[in-house]
C-alpha cells in the first residue's frame, strides 16, 4: 500500500476530517458507495437514496491530474 500525500490524495476540512481527493479516489479505483464528497465514479455503489441525493455528481475531466 503507498504512503498517502496531504494536499494531493487528502486534506482536512473545517472540523478536521480527513477528506480524500478525486485523485485518490481514482487510484482506488471504484466507488467506495460511502457518498464521498470528491467521487469521480457519479456516486455509482451508493445505495442509500438520501444520501445519493446529497452527494454531487462530479464526474469531471481530472485525468490529467492523476499521478502514478
Amino acid at each position: 500500500m503507498r504512503r498517502l500525500t496531504e494536499g494531493k490524495d487528502f486534506y482536512y476540512n473545517e472540523e478536521r476530517n480527513v477528506v480524500f481527493t478525486a485523485n485518490y479516489h481514482l487510484q482506488r479505483g471504484s466507488c467506495c458507495g460511502n457518498g464521498c464528497r470528491h467521487c469521480p465514479f457519479n456516486h455509482c455503489n451508493v445505495e442509500d437514496e438520501i444520501v445519493k441525493k446529497q452527494c454531487r455528481p462530479v464526474l469531471k475531466r481530472i485525468e490529467s491530474n492523476i499521478t502514478p
